[in-house]
């Protein structure tokens, strides 16, 4: 599904290089073609802290995303990178 700029989205999958995990919003900010043929095309997402100040900005697969669900709550948890 691609999901319209600036929309926001959940992500199916962790990106523990970035202490991100699955479940946490993020922003759409960009698409990007397939690499190849029969590839997935991709977003590039921007991930706010609890405040507002950018945390990560990252690309996936638009197969990692999720649509928000109007029965779902957000969180707060400390993010953590990895070593």
């Amino acid at each position: 599904m691609k999901f319209p700029l600036y929309s926001r989205v959940a992500l199916a999958v962790d990106v523990p290089a970035e202490g991100i995990r699955r479940g946490d919003v993020a922003t759409v900010v960009d698409h990007h073609p397939a690499p190849q043929a029969g590839g997935e095309p991709g977003c590039s997402l921007e991930v706010f802290s609890a405040t507002g100040k950018t945390v990560a900005v990252i690309t996936v697969p638009e197969s990692s995303l999720e649509a928000l669900r109007h029965d779902e709550v957000l969180a707060v948890r400390s993010r953590t990178t990895a070593a």
